[in-house]
């Protein structure tokens, strides 16, 4: 799934220009409403782990998702207009309208589930049903609300959403699992700067806040899933409780953890869930995906070199490299996946075989006056005959992009799961990606 997506615009009923995509083809139509969450010109949630959640969700069908009013590429409110859950509803419903969706699933998150709800009790005939993730139908606690939160300290939440913008600090709370990773947290805040102003976000705060749409949960009649997360931290699993309690024969699915994020976690599981609900049955297990450690390398200067040196000594040169490489792939146990013209592509059974023949290959090409680099990056890649294909595969091509003449790069994965090899790795710090989505820590193989 490419990112960033080709942007359209739908017009809400007080024209409002909303950005939305469509992601991918299907057979029926799902409405990804992420609360405070999608930015479709920066993304967060293009990590590998993002991507796998709309790859999935792409699997399914017709994958419609946009930037709610006030955030990424869609029009800002104004401040002293604080946006309805009606008004919210309508938005949903001219970006199915604009989409050509006459009907589909909602699947909503935090802020954006009250207006789904809406939307499925107001007008059913747009909805053939409902997933809620970690959403609720009230905030502020209440007497008749036990499962809310107190007042003052939903406020003093908006208020630190507005001065922390930015920082990072949101990790916290939305993805405690990352919180101490620097790299991620730098990442994050970068992402936040990007997505939305620290004002817009305390409007949208204030707005999600604000909602109650408890009177009209009796009403709903579409088919109701309400997963969340037992730990959740930003919102309490009391919420979803309530809900499914509220909703006529609604299914509630609890998962361990305390990301709140749907993308992260154990994302598989949530899936599966939402896919069974969803299609009628979970996708069979795959075969074809497995985890690895792949490494590219390439000559440097390739293109240069064979114009200065001709035709007959490049193809002599090559020769040369591929007996090197081929040789240092036997010694360390690679699969050869293919060379690739200057270099080659291969899988190891660990990460440290990788870089150390990612090494040899580099010094045993030194004698034929070849410079070559190398990137290894350990993840799940996709069996496709022969080749292999997924995200691991591009996330190493893209390190290999990063290293200079002479240089091995590795991902942080490669750091982590070679401690103990003896292999000293220099942080590069946090990289672009292209194609990624958020940046990546690397290192430098040492020596």
């Amino acid at each position: 799934m490419e990112w960033p997506p080709d942007i359209q615009y739908a017009r809400s009923a007080d024209g409002t220009s909303l950005g939305y995509a469509v992601l991918s083809d299907g057979p029926r139509d799902i409405l990804f409403a992420v609360g405070m969450g999608t930015n479709l010109a920066v993304d967060m949630n293009m990590a590998p782990a993002g991507l796998r959640w709309y790859e999935r969700l792409g699997a399914m069908g017709r994958v419609i998702t946009y930037d709610q009013r006030g955030s990424g590429v869609s029009d800002p409110v104004a401040v002293n207009d604080l946006p309805t859950v009606e008004r919210v509803a309508e938005d949903m419903a001219a970006v199915l309208a604009a989409a050509a969706s006459e009907r589909a699933t909602i699947v909503a998150t935090t802020s954006l589930g009250p207006a789904a709800m809406l939307l499925a009790a107001t007008k059913p005939d747009l909805v053939s049903s409902l997933v809620l993730y970690g959403t609720y139908a009230r905030m502020r606690a209440a007497p008749d609300y036990p499962a809310g939160v107190p007042g003052e300290v939903l406020d003093g939440f908006v208020n630190f959403s507005r001065d922390a913008w930015g920082t990072g600090a949101m990790l916290n709370l939305l993805l405690p699992s990352r919180a101490d990773d620097p790299g991620y947290r730098e990442a994050f805040a970068r992402a936040e700067k990007l997505f939305i102003s620290p004002t817009q976000s305390a409007i949208l705060g204030r707005m999600g806040v604000e909602s109650d749409v408890r009177h009209v949960l009796g009403t709903i009649s579409a088919p109701t899933l309400i997963t969340h997360r037992t730990g959740d931290r930003f919102v309490s699993v009391a919420h979803s409780r309530y809900l499914a309690e509220h909703i006529p024969n609604a299914k509630l699915v609890e998962f361990e953890g305390e990301d709140h994020a749907p993308y992260s976690g154990d994302v598989d599981a949530l899936l599966d869930e939402i896919e069974e609900f969803v299609v009628g049955e979970r996708a069979a297990p795959e075969p074809g995906r497995v985890l690895a450690t792949v490494l590219f390398t390439d000559i440097v200067n390739s293109t240069g070199l064979a114009s200065e040196v001709g035709d007959q000594r490049w193809k002599e040169l090559l020769d040369g490299h591929d007996r090197v490489a081929r040789r240092q792939l036997d010694r360390f146990g690679g699969r050869l996946v293919k060379m690739t013209g200057d270099g080659l592509l291969a899988t190891f059974d660990g990460p440290a075989k990788a870089v150390l023949c990612a090494c040899a290959i580099r010094d045993g090409v030194k004698v034929l006056g070849l410079d070559t680099r190398g990137g290894v990056h350990t993840g799940e890649v996709e069996l496709r005959g022969d080749d292999i294909g997924g995200i691991g595969v591009n996330i190493a091509a893209r390190v290999v992009d990063k290293a200079g003449a002479g240089e091995v790069w590795a991902s942080r994965t490669v750091r982590d799961l070679s401690v103990g090899s003896g292999i000293t790795f220099e942080p590069q710090g946090a990289q672009d990606l292209k194609g990624v989505g958020e940046p990546w820590e690397l290192y430098r193989v040492a020596g």
